[in-house]
């Protein structure tokens, strides 16, 4: 078994990986906008996707296979050699980003009425089955005020892990207070098994402050000049503008950018050049992904894959405070 600082590694399961943002965080070990991010106790044993772009792009870049299908399917037994390897019995954390667009601000808020809205409980199927020290789940902000029609869908996700015999917190946290150069709010939400005599999860405080912002011109300036493909991914949209519509406005390169979308359809912003729109690998770093995370197999899905991921660096400092909540309780719970 490996061991990172004398602890053994962690064996976890990626739910809805996509591109592997979240993996990409709790593995660690990369680099970005000029920061190291050291290796962390976790390894992904398992990782799960639909999306057969998001599943090319992470078995490229994390040299592992990725389990190409509906976890729902799976999780029913229905069975072929798309589905192999089988999901292990056990894991030690278990990570998920279910579909977000039913509970986004930016969608039809159909919530848990949506084709995508419940599919959380595939999250908690799979927490039931190889019960976890620790799952965390990822969801817009948006989640925090949808509702059934009486109750909110925070509650209602939060009571069925809860169910299961976890501590479970949740807090709203906006990327930018990681280092990350973009305005993202998200849901973090944390589950701690109190059958292994752990205790509720203290949702840390972000590192940074809004003065301490990292800027676009910090982030991707060096690149404002360079000619498309001069690094990887380094290509951009030709949709003309369209002023008045998402999309359609220019970024500031003394502020943090907006919000990285999935669902461009072309229409990312415009560099503050007012020369083009800004480019995937420029999308990218906004994301906080290193250089050498390359997206494939085109512009336009790069752009969707990014626009779906966790931001890699607000997800090591996530994984960096549950390594040090286990490292504590590790003599705890082996006695």
């Amino acid at each position: 078994m490996k061991k990172t600082n004398g602890f053994k590694k962690n064996s976890t399961i990626s739910l809805f990986t996509g591109c592997g943002g979240l993996d990409l965080g709790f593995v660690g070990g990369f680099k970005s906008l000029g920061e190291k991010y050291a290796g962390l106790d976790f390894d992904v044993k398992w990782a799960n996707d639909v999306d057969d772009s998001s599943c090319l792009s992470f078995e490229k870049n994390f040299k592992t296979r990725i389990v190409k299908g509906d976890i729902r399917e799976i999780l029913n037994g229905e069975r072929s050699k798309l589905f192999d390897p089988p999901m292990p019995k056990k894991a030690d954390v278990v990570l998920g980003g279910f579909p977000c667009q039913d509970f986004s601000l930016a969608g039809k808020r159909r919530g848990f009425k949506g084709k995508r809205g419940l599919l959380y409980q595939a999250m908690v199927a799979v927490v039931k089955k190889t019960r976890p020290k620790v799952f965390v789940a990822e969801n817009v902000k948006g989640l925090l005020s949808v509702t059934d029609g009486q109750n909110k869908a925070i509650d209602i996700i939060k009571n069925d892990f809860e169910k299961l015999g976890y501590h479970v917190k949740h807090r709203v946290y906006n990327s930018a207070d990681f280092g990350v150069p973009q305005a993202r709010e998200r849901v973090i939400i944390v589950g701690t098994n109190k059958r292994k005599k752990l205790p509720p999860f203290k949702m840390p405080d972000p590192p940074f402050s809004k003065k301490d912002w990292t800027t676009l011109r910090q982030a991707i300036g060096d690149l404002e000049n360079d000619a498309e493909g001069a690094i990887a991914n380094h290509y951009w949209s030709k949709a003309k503008i369209f002023p008045g519509t998402q999309g359609n406005t220019f970024v500031s390169a003394d502020s943090i950018g907006p919000t990285m979308r999935a669902e461009h359809h072309g229409n990312i912003e415009w560099h503050w050049n007012k020369k083009r729109r800004l480019s995937a690998r420029e999308a990218a770093r906004i994301q906080s992904f290193p250089d050498d995370f390359i997206f494939y197999p085109s512009t336009s899905q790069a752009y969707r894959q990014i626009g779906n991921a966790v931001p890699p660096v607000m997800a090591w400092y996530i994984a960096k405070s549950i390594q040090d909540f286990l490292q504590k309780h590790s003599k705890k719970e082996s006695r």
